[in-house]
């Protein structure tokens, strides 16, 4: 149960009709976000409008990286939906979605994707961790540029589905 008000989705305005109608079919969490968002639409759309395009292959992380850092924040926070959400299927496997980046010494991972999710669960779990060294390590794989580029993502994917979380728009799970 949401611990805010989720009201009608007919009145929702456009924007958040629009998302909520559009949800997957089982895409309850979609449509929680949206109707939970009646009270600043604004908000959650200029949200959606500045990050969603980074994910993709905007900005100098490629796009397979952020989907590989954004499906282990999903473990980490415990999020299903996220977890279950492939936003770049032509670029990450079934396998490494549901499987590898829970694992990532496992995984066929190159050096700089091991990099990247090594920094996010440490991120997530500990973020005083990340010290001199693991920054000197990270900038043997990343410019300076790529590695605020990816600390930005990460501490967006971490926070918004803690929101989510939070407010009970999500149903979570004990992580790891």
């Amino acid at each position: 149960m949401s611990r805010i008000e989720l009201p009608e989705p007919s009145s929702l305005p456009p924007y958040l009709r629009s998302l909520h109608d559009g949800a997957r079919d089982g895409d309850w969490s979609t449509r929680h976000v949206a109707r939970a968002f009646a009270g600043n639409a604004d908000l959650l759309q200029r949200y959606l409008d500045f990050y969603y395009p980074f994910h993709s292959d905007a900005g100098l992380i490629e796009s397979r990286l952020k989907e590989l850092v954004r499906l282990r924040i999903a473990t980490l926070n415990g999020c299903r939906t996220c977890k279950a959400a492939r936003l770049d299927p032509d670029h990450v496997t079934e396998g490494e979605a549901a499987f590898d980046v829970d694992r990532p010494a496992e995984g066929s991972f190159s050096p700089r994707e091991r990099a990247a999710l090594g920094l996010a669960e440490t991120m997530a779990l500990d973020h005083f961790a990340v010290d001199d060294a693991m920054i000197r390590e990270l900038r043997r794989h990343f410019s300076k540029g790529e590695l605020l580029e990816l600390m930005m993502m990460t501490g967006q994917y971490i926070g918004f589905g803690r929101v989510l979380a939070i407010l009970q728009l999500e149903e979570t799970v004990c992580p790891i």
